[in-house]
């Protein structure tokens, strides 16, 4: 489907603008209209924001936030059912990464102290598709979609959010969207550390051995069944009461981290041929020792300096010094070892969100949710999340399943398409 998704994206563009009725040897181009901004959507909506980076008590809940409309010929809006949370979020609430990202989001504010407020959160949604700019074509009013939001747009804590289809996929039909919530932005996240800085796929996994350290979190429990679906040989560090999580998701072995032998019980074990890091700190000091050394191994860790070095040098001298770094220590495991040192970075994409909506309709990967807030309790998810030694991941219900009100939304917009496309018919009739 990604492929064919793909020459969709590239080739569908005019034939999604306009149609052409030919009748009589007289031919009518009819624009099909598109509301960008629905009358029922004109006015605000429910999110819960930030009118300042700070600690727990700078949420503040708001019903008077302007609904998004669709600014772009590929975006979507879409209604919001299930968000969930993600510890960049709670990063992102104190202020990290705010100099590369206010920079992604409108260079020409830089100099604009607050120009992002109010700021919404939320990485992760699940939730229908309302409307669709004139280029969406692989998507239509009432589908069911998840998708990762980017860091540096408008989040999912909210009753809509707009994204481009490029963003988005079409949500697994196997799972409610509370649980589909869980997926998206650590999918994207293992994805990007597996696939594009850990070289692995389907064809060449199998038999490979993989380390994760920290895999009781997020990333880690759907690292874990992806290498498992691809015929990994899968290792996991977490601690002891997480053991039965990770081994009922696949690991092959697990190693309580906890305990004073841990790095030891690596170390007796057969050499790894791609480690991901979800730990960080010191981890590496210890881990690099662990791969099988000029044999094309790879360490790939999440926990990068480069959002820590933007926020306290600035953005030259912080992307400078973070590349440094990174530089330093790729030569360095390179010319000592054979070892490949890299860094996993989050990446937007929907097509490979599509792969993943198979593997989770084929039962080859499971949603993992350790708790579940209403909309009215999003503090209190955050709360959750603070407290560490996650078991998966914090959802937050932003309307109930059964809610009726997108149908109405998709309904309306089908009212305001049908009037101008009716009227252009009857003309072409007369003709």
């Amino acid at each position: 489907m990604a492929s064919t998704r793909l020459l969709h994206l590239c080739t569908g563009k005019a034939a999604s603008t306009t149609k052409t009725i030919v009748r009589a040897g007289c031919r009518v181009c009819m624009r099909r209209h598109v509301c960008s901004s629905p009358s029922r959507l004109q006015g605000y909506m429910s999110a819960w924001v930030l009118d300042q980076y700070g600690t727990n008590g700078v949420l503040r809940y708001t019903e008077e936030i302007t609904v998004p409309t669709i600014r772009s010929p590929t975006e979507l809006l879409i209604k919001v059912y299930a968000a969930s949370l993600n510890p960049l979020d709670v990063s992102m609430r104190g202020g990290y990464g705010v100099k590369l990202l206010k920079l992604r989001r409108d260079p020409s504010s830089m100099r604009d102290s607050g120009s992002e407020f109010p700021l919404i959160l939320g990485r992760d949604v699940s939730g229908v598709v309302v409307d669709c700019g004139p280029e969406v074509t692989h998507f239509t009013p009432g589908d069911e979609v998840w998708a990762a939001v980017p860091p540096w747009k408008q989040g999912s804590l909210a009753e809509f959010v707009t994204l481009t289809e490029y963003e988005v996929s079409h949500k697994p039909k196997l799972l409610s969207h509370t649980e589909a919530a869980s997926i998206p932005y650590v999918a994207s996240t293992a994805l990007s550390a597996l696939v594009n800085a850990g070289g692995l796929c389907r064809d060449n996994s199998p038999n490979k051995r993989v380390l994760i350290t920290g895999g009781s979190g997020g990333v880690g429990t759907f690292s874990i069944q992806l290498a498992k679906a691809w015929g990994s040989h899968v290792t996991v560090t977490c601690s002891q009461n997480a053991e039965g999580l990770v081994r009922g998701l696949g690991a092959d072995e697990v190693v309580d981290y906890t305990s004073e032998d841990a790095v030891d019980q690596l170390q007796v074990m057969e050499k790894f041929d791609v480690i991901i890091d979800c730990v960080g700190g010191d981890t590496e000091k210890w881990a690099m020792g662990l791969l099988k050394p000029w044999a094309g191994a790879k360490y790939v860790t999440l926990v990068t300096p480069l959002l820590l070095k933007t926020d306290s040098l600035g953005l030259l001298d912080g992307i400078c010094q973070a590349g440094f770094t990174l530089q330093s220590k790729v030569l360095q495991n390179l010319l000592s070892t054979g070892v490949f040192y890299r860094w996993g970075l989050y990446s937007p994409d929907g097509p490979a969100l599509d792969s993943v909506s198979k593997l989770v309709d084929a039962g080859k990967i499971l949603p993992v949710v350790e708790a579940q807030f209403p909309f009215s309790q999003v503090p209190q998810a955050f709360q959750k999340l603070e407290q560490g030694h996650a078991r998966g991941k914090t959802v937050v219900k932003v309307a109930e399943d059964d809610d009726r009100h997108a149908e109405e939304l998709v309904q309306d917009r089908f009212t305001d398409t049908a009037e101008p496309e009716k009227e252009v018919l009857e003309t072409a009739k007369l003709i």
